[in-house]
């Protein structure tokens, strides 16, 4: 091709690359993954796997294992009661949960603020942390009586060590160079807190998030297998069918127990994903 040929022809125009819709399965991540036989085959071969080995331990242990089709009767026949007891439990996790979630924010946010609080507050944390919380669970009663209110501290008490550790650490988290510029803008204690130090601690506490909130329904159900005055619960209905030898319903509680977990774990997933929309946790 001679120059002047290549002045007269014209350039290639670079179509520009169209992204696939998040609702097509050629996109990385697909709205609709879940429908491909690799992301839904492994876990139900799992569950296959799991309920025959359940099956043969029901056929060899009927004392230890009921059979599935008894828990699934359970269920099916008692399935108010089972609802009934298991909004007590859900109300009593989520309550303590948020007691011991406003008072970990509070003073890890102190911790970070005052070495003086961190130095005196920390050691007790700790030992808080390692202390058997049924063993207390006695003395509450005794102290708060036989109401709601020991459970919901028992459940509080379970949740607030890992919010108060993650949310601190991630307070302290900012590099030091954000920090510098910041202060070079003449910026008080206060805007350091509110537009960088808890943005970066969200992603610390979501951590701790997704820890404590499955976590609180076994502080709650912990309280009312521990702390006299049960009323309800399903905490009281294990115990309550473990002394009249029920294995079913023992095991069907046991597994609205984990459905439960399951639930708030997906409930904090999904709440993360829109609040933490800006980070790299986000988009993986």
């Amino acid at each position: 091709m001679t120059v002047a040929e290549e002045r007269t022809t014209p350039a290639r125009v670079m179509e520009p690359r169209v992204e696939p819709s998040r609702f097509s399965l050629s996109h990385p991540k697909s709205r609709i993954a879940w429908i491909r036989p690799s992301v839904w085959l492994p876990l139900l071969v799992m569950l296959a796997v799991l309920a025959a080995l359940w099956q043969w331990g029901a056929e060899e242990l009927p004392y230890l294992l009921p059979p599935l089709s008894d828990v699934g009767s359970s269920l099916a026949s008692e399935f108010g009661y089972y609802v009934d007891n298991a909004m007590v439990t859900l109300g009593e996790a989520v309550s303590g949960l948020a007691m011991g979630f406003v008072a970990a924010f509070v003073l890890a946010v102190l911790t970070s603020e005052l070495p003086l609080v961190r130095r005196a507050v920390m050691p007790i944390a700790v030992v808080l942390n390692v202390t058997p919380l049924v063993a207390i669970a006695p003395a509450l009663v005794v102290a708060f009586g036989f109401g709601p209110l020991p459970k919901l501290i028992i459940a509080g008490l379970i949740c607030f060590f890992p919010i108060l550790i993650n949310t601190a650490a991630g307070l302290r988290s900012v590099p030091l160079q954000v920090l510098q510029v910041y202060q070079t803008m003449r910026a008080g204690r206060i805007e350091l807190l509110w537009h960088v130090r808890i943005p970066h601690a969200l992603p610390f506490l979501f951590a701790a998030l997704r820890i404590v909130f499955p976590l609180s329904i076994v502080g709650a159900v912990v309280a009312e297998m521990s702390a006299a005055g049960a009323t309800g619960g399903l905490g009281t209905a294990i115990s309550v069918a473990s002394s009249m030898n029920q294995l079913p319903v023992v095991y069907a509680s046991i597994l609205v127990l984990a459905v439960m977990g399951v639930l708030l774990l997906l409930v904090v997933t999904l709440v993360e994903r829109r609040v933490l929309h800006w980070h790299d946790s986000a988009h993986n």
